[in-house]
């Protein structure tokens, strides 16, 4: 099992680096920063949340893997999921629209003060995957948090009403990046997830 890390709109290829530490005896991971956002390097080639689904699979090791992913991540790790199944063997989508109209289920809007900071082709992507989702064959975890205005509890069971074999779980305090913040009470429901039968 190689878990692979996603992060969210900042591209912050560190982002989930203390929940990885804490995974480190499940194996080897890979952490993956998006190119073009925050500090990692532009490619070209990536002008798309398609093209992002591919360097992403380009990226990954042969076979299955475990996709642990943070909101925008969690939208390529839902393509990824539904595109190429056999490369994805559990998925976790952490404080997510997952690929479904969050602004009808209640969620702020996250883009404003984002703007400037990210490629034009993400400020204007509105990627939704809603009537595929019960093609997802991939067994998924849906971690939310009761602090995230970005993506909030109606958006989890959104997600999980839609995917079979999905389970929710709810991060007392979490905000939007409560894997980082929280790493302590995220880490263990990642793994839980992770070691299932």
């Amino acid at each position: 099992m190689t878990p692979v890390y996603l992060p969210g709109a900042r591209g912050n290829i560190d982002f989930w680096e203390p929940v990885a530490q804490r995974l480190v005896d499940l194996g080897p991971s890979i952490r993956l920063g998006w190119p073009g956002f925050a500090d990692e390097p532009h490619d070209p080639e990536v002008r798309s949340v398609p093209d992002l689904v591919d360097w992403t699979l380009a990226r990954m090791p042969p076979g299955a893997s475990d996709v642990v992913a943070q909101s925008m991540g969690g939208v390529v790790a839902t393509l990824l999921a539904l595109d190429h199944p056999t490369r994805v063997r559990r998925l976790v989508l952490c404080a997510t629209s997952g690929g479904v109209d969050v602004a009808s289920l209640g969620a702020a809007d996250w883009r404003p003060g984002y703007d400037s900071a990210l490629p034009d082709w993400f400020v204007v992507d509105r990627t939704d995957v809603t009537d595929r989702l019960s093609t997802l064959t991939a067994p998924t975890l849906v971690l939310y948090g009761d602090a995230d205005p970005l993506a909030p509890e109606a958006v989890a069971r959104a997600l999980v009403d839609r995917i079979p074999r999905a389970r929710i779980a709810c991060v007392r305090d979490g905000r939007h990046t409560m894997a980082h913040d929280l790493p302590a009470v995220v880490a263990p429901l990642v793994r839980e997830h992770l070691l299932a039968d």
